[in-house]
């Protein structure tokens, strides 16, 4: 299954484990957000009709990204819109990671290769507000680094 990391009912990130599995088509992104991400898995000789995206005037607030970890390990730290600390997680080859909201922070456990897609156009300098790091990370699994 995906996970979510939600802080106050608001969601911060969303995470698709390489182990995830399911048949069809399953958006792992509720309907309002401004990047949606769907896990896709159809057999051989499954046919999607050519089509086009029409021009829909739409409004974005904040910038999501969207992280494919290729190769290696990365630990995410994950902040809640005021900068505090909430929890980390160590993303691995073949994740897949939304950051909805909130602020995030990474380190490189194992040289990394990934790709990030996020909504443009970029703004420079006004795109992002940085902060200082936590003094204390804890992993998901409750290990402290």
């Amino acid at each position: 299954m995906f996970e979510q990391i939600v802080k106050d009912g608001e969601i911060v990130a969303i995470i698709i484990p390489h182990s995830f599995h399911e048949s069809g088509i399953k958006f792992v992104t509720p309907d309002d957000f401004s990047q949606q991400v769907a896990f896709m898995n159809h057999p051989v000789g499954k046919v999607i009709e050519p089509h086009l995206h029409n021009l829909v005037p739409r409004t974005v607030h904040y910038t999501q990204e969207v992280l494919f970890i290729r190769r290696g390990r990365l630990r995410v730290d994950f902040y809640d819109d005021a900068t505090n600390y909430l929890e980390s997680r160590i993303l691995e080859a073949g994740d897949t990671l939304l950051l909805a909201s909130g602020g995030h922070g990474f380190e490189v456990l194992e040289e990394i290769e990934m790709i990030e897609v996020k909504q443009g156009p970029y703004a420079g300098d006004q795109d992002k507000t940085r902060f200082a790091a936590a003094s204390r990370i804890v992993v998901g699994n409750g290990d402290a680094l």
